[in-house]
């Protein structure tokens, strides 16, 4: 059974900035063409509808897997969400890989008109409808099915102890954040290199027999060709110096064959073998994706 430590790399990219139907079509070609494995998108109000954007990707591409990093599972009825995936799992030709969150953004719940409960109940709401989709998928009168019994794979991302503890339980994939957050509700920070590094170690502990059948996921938030002089600061609220940016799993720095080896480590290290880009790294990273293969 294969290692957490030495399963082979995976490339996603997160789209976030396309504006019409041509945009995100040439966008998802695009990242087909460069080599990626997973073509993303979020979850955010002002943004277009996840799901009906990954029908287009999927209609739009012929190999990429298309996913959902990740869906604000609080938005949703929990059994209504399943039979929408289980549906877009089958209309994808089991292309698709679902992600799956508790949310964090306060200003988001109010825009919704939904009430900004504690972390606690929205942890519960993501276990409900973890339930309803392995339920549904599961269910001989699913229609239509998903394309493999047990329907498609499941992402859990967080940070906090119980989603890790959830992750670990359900996931088919367990995605770290690589971030912190400012203050409850308002927003998030890049991570320090000690808090990622013991919330991967928690996982592996936790997952124990699990682990060889579970992927690890981590965001990169930023491929720089060298280190910065000074503190960055950027859309994550960073306030990490220099010398931590590069002990990040979640920043590569160098050239592409320096970058390359830095994935390789942090595989070796972490048992990370699942990288999504965000979209302004789009081209950086595919750099990386061709000196690795």
């Amino acid at each position: 059974m294969t290692s957490p430590y030495d399963r082979p790399l995976r490339f996603g990219l997160v789209l976030f900035t396309p504006a019409t139907r041509a945009d995100w079509v040439a966008k998802a070609r695009e990242a087909e063409r460069l080599g990626y494995d997973v073509v993303s998108v979020s979850d955010h109000l002002g943004m277009p509808a996840p799901l009906a954007t990954a029908a287009l990707l999927a209609e739009a591409t012929e190999r990429i897997r298309i996913g959902t990093l990740v869906l604000n599972t609080v938005f949703y009825r929990p059994t209504v969400l399943a039979r929408e995936i289980a549906t877009l799992d089958h209309h994808t030709g089991g292309r698709l890989e679902i992600g799956l969150g508790a949310g964090y953004d306060k200003a988001q719940f109010d825009r919704a008109g939904l009430p900004w409960v504690p972390a606690g109940k929205r942890v519960d709401h993501l276990e409900r409808t973890v339930r309803a989709l392995r339920e549904t998928f599961a269910a001989p009168d699913t229609v239509p099915p998903p394309v493999r019994p047990q329907g498609p794979p499941i992402l859990i991302a967080g940070r906090g102890p119980r989603v890790l503890r959830l992750a670990a339980e359900h996931a088919d994939i367990v995605g770290f954040t690589g971030t912190a957050p400012v203050r409850d509700g308002e927003g998030l920070k890049l991570g320090g290199p000690e808090e990622i590094t013991a919330r991967i170690d928690e996982v592996h502990a936790l997952l124990g027999d699990r682990a060889p059948r579970v992927e690890l996921n981590i965001p990169v938030h930023r491929v720089l060709p060298s280190l910065p002089s000074g503190t960055v600061t950027d859309v994550w609220q960073n306030d990490l110096a220099p010398g931590q940016l590069a002990d990040l799993p979640s920043v590569l720095v160098g050239s592409p064959k320096e970058r390359a080896d830095q994935l390789l480590r942090r595989r070796e290290k972490y048992g990370l073998s699942y990288f999504s880009v965000l979209e302004p790294e789009m081209e950086a990273f595919a750099e990386v994706i061709e000196e690795l293969r």
